[in-house]
């Protein structure tokens, strides 16, 4: 339920069905293509519970959900089934946004099942050092066969979500990629003579497993050809004869043309990519580790795909995969410091599950959820990624198959010769010095206190979140506090929120205000102030550590109908005016405006009660006693 609820509220505020062009989702967004920017409304959609962040890049809308992006995507598709193809008339991008879209389209549907055989063939690799696979026995062979079988019949795949991407029938590009990786095609490749025949038109045979971009441009053509041939066909036919027609024309057209040219330029491109690294391979990957996170902030390291596997394909490893190592870890170091160092319980939770994706290889939740708004942890974690990758591009690692990084990715280094490799130790130091050095850094200087309360009034804040605690000062035996509201008063067992309900919060009293204002219950100081307003934190001169929440849930009103009257520092005398707001407008909303008073610091008290006599009460009447100071 929650998972199509936060489906109908995207729909909605992206500017409705109508204003959606096609929508796909990778492994953590989901990425919207619209035709009017301006109709949606990212502000509300960040808001929303289960959205991480909204980033604009690459001509698309991008809404970052995190790990459940599938399930959010599929009650979309549900809702409103989106044209997904390329048909469909598009927003004036720019030929690099329309490349990437273009990859990111075509590859992350392939993502899964490449990351899964790339890790099966690091556990082969494993099993081979300690002798516990036998290379060419039943099971090496069995093994192989499910982990090399994405890669090998790469262009099968990409055939098929290459049409879909360019509007044509999907099956005929799966068909298109097997005739060129058929056994008759690949057993005239055995042969001597590698420049066939075809209707006396010479054809220069190459192989085409693990391709890439052969297949996109195939793809590409077919489906101009099946549109072409649709318009001109009679509708009795025209599924039939279209794609009969559109594999004549564009198969042999690969294997003569397409094929040789693009792998020749491709094989170019990643020599050429190559050479510069080997020129300088410390600054290259020091580069390119720091700015990697930066690159998938804007969505555009998909670029870098293609690239990749046009390594494997020429050289049978890439070197680029190992850079990306530190990249990912030190964003999860970074994130762990926060984890480590947060006094909220709200707070940690995040962070921890932010640990957790980022252990995992998704960086997304730690990035957009902490790190990002804090700013320093992400800066931090940039800078030391590039140390790592210098660790790891003076040693000139490489990976055996393609990953997605993540802890096992580290399988995938492995080579058939065994684990005593200096390049293999190279990506494991980096990747743990990257980790280690983000961690410590963070912990000791990546936190500023006015940005970590800053991020616990955010979106990602609950109801419960606390300020932090005070500066302890004498408190006096016995005190009392006022009422800081005229209203219904009630037992905080009676709120509707168990974190204060079962005096987590610290003990106190619950007021449903009549009055839209909420006043000093004695003299003090403003210790902290929600940037949403909803909330307040009182220190008074007796010492007692005052929590004002205004209402359930209202933090995700994110200010709107609260005018604060102080600011954190101030200093208040009992009865000056805190925070005014619109309650009317507040239960319309749809929120409670049942408001705690909690003395969060109970456990300095012997005893805290509730001295008022009756259900209405003013603001300045006698409201809690707290007597006996432990101290």
């Amino acid at each position: 339920m929650k998972n199509k609820e936060l489906a109908e509220s995207i729909i909605q505020y992206v500017g409705g069905k109508e204003n959606v062009i096609s929508l796909v989702h990778c492994a953590t967004r989901l990425r919207f293509v619209l035709k009017d920017d301006d109709k949606a409304d990212d502000a509300t959609i960040k808001k929303l519970t289960g959205v991480i962040t909204v980033v604009k890049s690459g001509g698309q809308f991008q809404v970052v959900i995190g790990n459940h992006v599938a399930d959010v995507f599929a009650e979309i598709m549900k809702l409103a089934n989106f044209n997904n193809a390329g048909d469909t008339p598009s927003k004036k991008t720019g030929i690099f946004s329309k490349l990437i879209d273009l990859v990111s389209s075509i590859f992350v549907p392939a993502l899964a099942i490449l990351v899964a055989g790339g890790i099966i063939k690091g556990l082969m690799a494993l099993l081979q050092t300690f002798d516990y696979l036998q290379l060419n026995s039943p099971t090496y062979n069995i093994l192989n066969a499910i982990a090399d079988a994405p890669f090998y019949y790469l262009p099968v795949i990409l055939g098929y979500s290459a049409v879909k991407k360019f509007g044509g029938n999907p099956f005929v590009g799966l068909a298109m990629g097997a005739a060129l990786v058929h056994p008759s095609i690949t057993e005239m490749l055995n042969t001597k003579d590698l420049v066939v025949d075809f209707f006396n038109i010479p054809i220069k045979l190459i192989s085409y497993s693990s391709s890439v971009f052969p297949i996109i441009l195939a793809s590409w053509l077919y489906s101009i050809l099946e549109r072409t041939f649709n318009k001109i066909m009679h509708d009795s036919f025209k599924k039939f004869i279209s794609p009969l027609l559109g594999m004549l024309i564009t198969v042999p057209l690969t294997f003569a043309v397409f094929g040789p040219i693009v792998s020749i330029l491709s094989d170019g491109v990643a020599g050429g990519i190559l050479y510069i690294y080997e020129l300088n391979s410390v600054i290259a990957a020091m580069i390119l580790s720091a700015f990697w996170q930066i690159l998938v902030m804007f969505g555009i390291h998909w670029g870098f795909v293609p690239f990749m596997m046009t390594n494997f394909k020429a050289f049978n490893q890439d070197f680029m995969g190992p850079i990306l190592f530190p990249a990912v870890f030190a964003q999860t170091g970074a994130v762990l410091a926060i984890m480590l160092r947060a006094k909220n319980q709200q707070l940690k939770a995040l962070a921890s599950s932010s640990v957790l994706s980022g252990i995992f290889g998704v960086t997304e939740p730690a990035i957009y959820g902490i790190n990002l708004p804090l700013k320093r942890p992400f800066i931090i974690g940039c800078l030391v990624a590039s140390i790592g990758g210098g660790i790891i591009g003076y040693y000139k690692s490489v990976i055996y198959s393609f990953c997605f990084v993540s802890v096992f990715s580290f399988l995938q280094l492995i080579p058939s010769t065994g684990i005593i490799d200096e390049r293999f130790y190279a990506v494991v130091v980096g990747s743990i010095s990257s980790f280690a050095l983000a961690c410590v850094i963070t912990y000791f200087f990546g936190i500023p206190k006015d940005k970590l309360s800053m991020v616990m009034g955010d979106d990602s804040a609950s109801d419960s979140d606390v300020t932090e605690t005070p500066v302890k000062v004498n408190k006096a035996k016995q005190s009392t506090i006022d009422s800081p509201m005229t209203g219904k008063i009630i037992p905080l067992s009676e709120v509707n929120d168990q974190t204060f309900a079962s005096e987590l919060m610290g003990k106190g009293a619950a007021i449903i205000p009549t009055v839209g204002q909420a006043v000093a219950p004695a003299d003090g100081e403003v210790v902290s102030l929600f940037r949403t307003k909803h909330a307040i934190g009182l220190l008074t001169n007796t010492g007692a550590e005052i929590l004002i929440h205004i209402g359930i849930d209202t933090v995700k009103l994110d200010g709107q109908y609260f005018t604060a009257h102080v600011q954190t520092g101030s200093k208040v005398k009992k009865g000056d005016v805190l925070v005014s707001f619109d309650i009317d407008a507040i239960t319309q909303a749809g929120y409670e405006i049942t408001t705690p008073i909690i003395i969060t610091n109970s456990d300095d008290y012997d005893d805290i009660q509730c001295i008022f006599n009756g259900d209405n009460i003013q603001n300045g009447e006698a409201l809690l006693a707290l007597n006996k100071n432990k101290e």
